[in-house]
């Protein structure tokens, strides 16, 4: 069968690295990827065809950025290492009408970056760096709705919080707020041989795709609420193995809250949700947060 990226393999890896006088970065999370039939898996996962935009985050020396151009009709890369553009001209040289690359760090991305006249990408396919992932997702799909998808590899703890339903160990804030904008479909592990170098942790490919923020009849939720009920999800975390009312009550007692008013209507704000404050915050799925959301708007700001 055919390879679906010439980069993938040690060899050829690292024969790139070496001819640009380059090692790779721990500080940077470089790790990468040296299985073809891994990135066949990602292309899979991610269901392209030539007419989806593609914005990755952390090309690396482009090992998946050609599978994802073989593909997809576009493909938009971020990469902050300062190195590694020149490396990509090389190996993604004849690909140029097709692919755009962004110079800057992803956690500053925003759309006046994309170049003049491209079209917003409609799906995030990476293998991203595991030190910013969980919130690099969080943020491009709250920040760019017109991502339908995410498909990315992330660490396998990271991946395990994504997907956390309550009552579970790895279910927080973050699975309660990701939960508002996607939901699972589709997810494979993979071990530390198929990097190079090997990270020390094992890994997972994971995808997200959008969901419409809305409550349980349908209505699709404010920005504002939404905001709300992810602040309610980050209060109720604050002290994990404390109660919903000791939580929130210290959480809301610090400076700097968007809701200088809310510490002293958490009772009516337990009230108005229906909730029992003694609860912890494990216990309460997504429709919860958001009734507590909605007291938060209505007697906490």
């Amino acid at each position: 069968m055919d390879r679906l990226s010439p980069l993938a393999g040690v060899s050829a890896t690292r024969e790139v690295l070496e001819s640009h006088g380059l090692v790779t970065k721990h500080a940077l999370g470089q790790n990468f990827l040296i299985n073809d039939d891994i990135l066949k898996r990602i292309v899979a996962l991610a269901e392209l065809d030539p007419s989806d935009r593609v914005l990755e985050v952390g090309p690396g020396i482009g090992t998946l950025t050609i599978a994802l151009l073989k593909s997809a009709g576009r493909v938009t890369s971020i990469e902050r290492d300062r190195d590694l553009p020149a490396v990509l001209a090389e190996t993604l040289a004849g690909w140029e009408g097709r692919f755009s690359l962004v110079q800057k760090d992803a956690l500053d991305f925003g759309l006046d970056d994309l170049p003049d006249g491209e079209l917003f990408p409609n799906k995030l396919v990476a293998n991203l760096p595991y030190a910013v992932a969980a919130t690099i997702v969080l943020d491009f799909l709250q920040r760019f709705d017109f991502l339908e998808s995410a498909t990315v590899m992330v660490q396998r703890e990271v991946a395990d919080r994504m997907t956390a339903s309550p009552g579970t160990k790895t279910y927080g804030a973050y699975s309660v707020k990701l939960s508002l904008y996607a939901q699972a479909n589709g997810r494979f592990s993979v071990s530390p041989g198929n990097f190079f170098p090997p990270p020390h942790v094992e890994s997972a490919v994971l995808r997200l795709d959008r969901r419409v923020a809305a409550d349980e009849d349908g209505s699709v939720l404010s920005d504002d609420l939404l905001r709300a009920t992810c602040t309610m999800a980050d209060a109720a975390f604050a002290n994990r193995r404390k109660t919903l009312a000791n939580s929130c009550k210290t959480y809301f007692s610090g400076a700097g809250t968007r809701y200088p008013n809310a510490a002293e209507n958490l009772p009516a704000i337990y009230g108005q949700a229906g909730i029992d404050p003694r609860r912890r915050g494990e216990t309460l799925d997504r429709a919860e947060f958001i009734n507590l959301g909605k007291a938060l708007l209505a007697l906490g700001a």
